[in-house]
């Protein structure tokens, strides 16, 4: 990825060359006195100014303990003890260290741009009979727009004219392009690469995916893992006890142990270089910018660090079946004509898989033959068909009413039809299970995962076919939705975290209450993006280990860094303080251990 310098970053980079050239200069004048500190204080100046500056300010606003302030402590130190070029090597090397940390950074900012540019920046509106280019936050809700071979989709809608494929890949991270003609709903962002569309809009900018999306990514930053809590914390007491702990290095032993002055000086300036935080500081949050970016560019949208932290140590993870694991599509396998006419029609109006499965296989509804409908959450429909009450649903349905019934002995979902109090027979449907779910099961378990539980409303025996098909380790049927909760409730009383994942638009009150929620085949879906903490863009179950490797990898270079900083920090601290470093390893310490950690923070960034 090819980087930008800024205007700051490039001034920054005079500076060092500029500086180090007058170091040279002045290491190679055979001066003494105070020539040769004015020939050091140059270089210095130069490269350190700004440090010094932005150290007096703070003290002015009331925050004394900084980096800055280490700095500008160390180096006025080391140049009053005569140690001049030590002096101007510490400012140098960390003036090098922050550079190369602002390019990291940017560098991890412009692989979040790249998923910005899905944005598009203009629509073809038709106004007037023509068509006029505009910006997208100027369409209104029902206008009609066109997108052209090549143009990406300004906003949320639906085909009126046209067929082609959409290349996804920006949003899902998948790259086989979907076919869409008319009355499909398209999605902005998605890159149109055929024919040309006609599209009716259905949402305004603001509120159309793309939207939504780019705002979740912005906003994930703020969102902190407990790590980089942690070091917030960590710094915020770790810097002040430094200085007080160098004072005392520099004063105790000559004061009362007959001390060399200036021997402990020199030891207090190096214990002040080693523990500048800045190491953990930058590359800590780097590490879970870098994680959430490299899960945004697999179509995994993590809403903060905190998740990203939290679906590493996941052990527990609990499916929604129909729609997650299954397609939430249904074939008709076998159906009593009479009951499959009056199953259809009770469900004319819902768009509950199942219902719309069964409509499918009867063919044209009648709609005016039906009146009163209403659906029973979890149990099924009621309504009024040629005049006759009919009931349209589960077992429990037609148990609730007293109506007698023959149970279905096959292993597929069932759904009982009532007329007029009566049984007349049942409609039996096979939900289809996603060719990938076995394979995503087996990864799943292959990273460690064996506690995977699968919670339906289904029959027993249906949940069942589909538990085995795919692997998972238990499964709850003929739930209620208020009988998921409770049943994650439970799960939830053991040790671990616990990860739901659903379909996000049936399932908001347990996504919302697992420790982390995950939402599937989220592309396009408001309820999905709001309620979960995870959003799996497309409809595969693969992109689920897919996220738990990204998090795990992110959270393991998250402690090596803070491993590795805080090991070779005390280790020259303890050095120093018995005499045993000097400024250069400290100089190591501080910017070289930096400039590793946020190396190895960038790797994220390469996933």
């Amino acid at each position: 990825m090819k980087i930008r310098f800024t205007k700051s970053q490039k001034r920054t980079i005079l500076r060092i060359a500029a500086s180090a050239v007058l170091l040279g200069v002045a290491a190679a004048l055979p001066l003494e006195g105070v020539l040769k500190l004015t020939a050091f204080l140059i270089p210095y100046l130069v490269i350190g100014w700004d440090v010094l500056y932005r150290a007096i300010m703070n003290i002015a606003r009331g925050r004394v303990f900084d980096e800055n302030f280490l700095m500008g402590l160390a180096t006025i130190g080391a140049l009053a003890i005569g140690q001049y070029p030590e002096a101007v090597f510490v400012m140098l090397f960390y003036q090098t260290g922050e550079l190369f940390q602002d390019v990291a950074v940017a560098r991890s900012r412009q692989s979040i741009a790249d998923l910005m540019s899905i944005a598009p920046d203009t629509a073809n509106l038709l106004s007037g009979g023509v068509y006029v280019t505009v910006s997208p936050e100027e369409v209104p809700i029902g206008s009609t727009i066109l997108i052209r071979p090549g143009e990406r989709i300004p906003l949320d809608g639906v085909v009126l004219d046209g067929t082609s494929e959409l290349d996804t890949a920006a949003l899902t991270g998948e790259s086989v392009p979907r076919p869409v003609s008319v009355g499909d709903a398209v999605i902005s962002g998605c890159i149109n690469l055929r024919g040309v569309l006609t599209v009716k809009t259905e949402k305004t900018f603001g509120d159309s995916a793309v939207s939504r999306i780019l705002e979740l990514v912005e906003n994930a930053a703020a969102k902190k893992a407990k790590a980089e809590n942690f070091i917030s914390v960590f710094a915020r007491y770790y810097t002040p006890a430094v200085v007080v702990a160098a004072l005392a290095a520099a004063f105790i032993p000559p004061l009362f142990f007959n001390g060399v002055w200036e021997e402990w000086i020199f030891r207090a300036l190096i214990f002040l270089v080693v523990s500048c935080p800045c190491a953990l500081v930058i590359s800590i949050p780097l590490g879970f910018f870098g994680g959430i970016g490299a899960a945004s560019r697999h179509g995994i949208l993590v809403k903060g660090g905190n998740y990203l932290e939290a679906l590493a140590k996941a052990d527990t993870f609990v499916f929604d079946k129909t729609g997650t694991i299954t397609t939430g599509t249904f074939s008709v396998v076998s159906a009593d004509a009479e009951a499959l006419y009056y199953a259809a029609h009770a469900g004319a109006e819902s768009t509950h898989p199942l219902s719309v499965s069964i409509r499918e296989s009867f063919g044209e509804i009648d709609r005016s033959r039906v009146r009163n409908i209403t659906e029973i959450g979890g149990r099924g429909i009621s309504a009024e068909v040629d005049g006759h009450f009919v009931l349209s649903g589960n077992a429990n349905l037609l148990r609730e009413h007293g109506v007698a019934f023959t149970p279905s002995a096959a292993d597929a979902t069932a759904v009982y039809v009532s007329v007029d109090g009566q049984y007349v027979g049942c409609v039996s449907l096979e939900d289809i299970v996603k060719p990938e779910a076995a394979q995503a099961f087996a990864e799943l378990r292959s990273l460690g995962i064996s506690r995977t539980v699968m919670l339906t409303g289904d029959r027993e025996e249906a949940a069942e076919r589909v538990a085995e098909a795919v692997g998972v380790s238990a499964f709850q049927a003929n739930l209620l939705p208020q009988d998921k909760v409770s049943a994650v409730e439970e799960l939830l009383g053991g040790k671990g975290h616990l990860v739901f994942v659903g379909d996000g638009i049936n399932d908001a009150p347990v996504l919302a209450r697992a420790d982390i929620g995950v939402a599937m085949g989220a592309l396009g879906s408001d309820a999905a993006i709001e309620a979960a903490d995870v959003v799996l863009m497309d409809d595969s179950l693969t992109r689920l280990p897919e996220a738990v490797r990204i998090a795990r990898k992110t959270r393991r270079i998250v402690w090596q860094n803070i491993i590795f900083a805080l090991g070779i920090k005390f280790g020259v601290i303890i050095l120093a303080v018995f005499g045993y470093a000097n400024m250069w390893e400290a100089i190591f310490a501080d910017v070289g251990v930096a400039v590793i950690a946020i190396l190895n923070a960038m790797r994220m960034l390469r996933v």
